[in-house]
C-alpha cells in the first residue's frame, strides 16, 4: 500500500493531504489566500499529526507542479523536495490542469454528454492558462496562455457540451456565449491529487529531488513598487 503526503499550491488555495492506496484518509485546506509560505509546513504536519505519522511513514511526496502562482508553486515544489531530500523518498508531480480535471470529477460538475474538460488557472485580465482535455483525462492541447474572447474554443463547442472549471473559468463566462458551455468555479485541491499520485507511484514516474522544477509556463515578472522608500 502506497502512502503518500500531497501538496497543492499552485493557486491562491493551499491545501494538502494524505492518500493511503489511493484513498484520501485526511486533509487540510487553507481559506486565507495567499498564505503558502507561512501555512504550507504546519499544514503538512497536521495531516501527518492526524494520522499519527512522520515523514519517514511515508513512501512519496507528490506536488502540484504548476502551471500557476510563481511563489505558490516556489513554497510547495521546495516544501516536498526537502521531505524528500530529508526521508529519502521518491518525489512525485501533477500538472496542475490535470488536477483540476480531477477536481470536476471528485466535485461531480462534469456535465451528461461533456465532450471536453477545460481547466483554466487565472493569468492577467482576460488571459488564462489553459489547455483541452478529454473528459477521461487524456490532455488533448498543450497548455499555453489564452486571450479568452467569443471566439475561444469554438471547435470544442461545436462538437457538445464543455465544462471550463478554474480560478479562471469565470472570468470568461461572458466572453464565451454558448447553450454548450458550463462553467464551474474550483481551485487544484491535494484530494483531486490522489488518484494521479497513486497512477504516477504505481508507473514509477519518480521526479530527480535535486533537479526538479516547477512548470511556470512563462518567466517571473518582478514588479517595482511605486512608493518611494527613500
Amino acid at each position: 500500500m502506497a502512502r503518500i503526503l500531497l501538496i497543492e499550491t499552485s493557486t491562491a488555495q493551499l491545501s494538502t493531504a494524505l492518500a493511503e492506496d489511493g484513498v484520501v484518509t485526511a486533509s487540510r485546506i487553507c481559506g486565507e489566500p495567499r498564505m503558502h509560505a507561512a501555512l504550507t509546513a504546519p499544514s503538512v504536519k497536521e495531516v501527518l499529526d492526524e494520522k499519527g505519522l512522520t515523514v519517514k511513514d511515508l513512501d512519496a511526496v507528490c506536488v502540484g507542479k504548476g502551471p500557476g502562482s510563481y511563489t505558490g508553486l516556489r513554497v510547495g515544489v521546495s516544501t516536498a523536495k526537502g521531505l524528500c531530500f530529508g526521508a529519502g523518498i521518491p518525489l512525485l508531480s501533477a500538472g496542475t490542469l490535470d488536477v483540476l480535471v480531477s477536481e470536476a470529477h471528485r466535485l461531480g460538475v462534469v456535465p451528461e454528454g461533456c465532450h471536453a474538460i477545460v481547466p483554466m488557472v487565472d493569468a492577467r485580465r482576460m488571459e488564462v492558462y489553459a489547455a483541452v482535455f478529454a473528459p477521461d483525462g487524456r490532455q488533448l492541447t498543450e497548455t499555453k496562455p489564452v486571450v479568452v474572447d467569443a471566439g475561444s474554443f469554438a471547435a470544442e463547442l461545436a462538437e457538445g457540451p464543455v465544462l471550463f472549471i478554474g480560478d479562471g473559468a469565470l472570468k470568461c463566462r461572458e466572453a464565451i456565449q454558448s447553450p454548450n458551455a458550463f462553467f464551474a468555479e474550483a481551485f487544484p485541491t491535494a484530494m483531486a491529487m490522489a488518484p494521479l499520485a497513486e497512477v504516477a507511484w504505481n508507473a514509477k514516474r519518480f521526479e530527480d529531488v535535486a533537479y526538479f522544477e516547477p512548470f511556470y509556463l512563462k518567466d517571473f515578472v518582478a514588479t517595482v513598487s511605486r512608493k518611494k522608500l527613500f
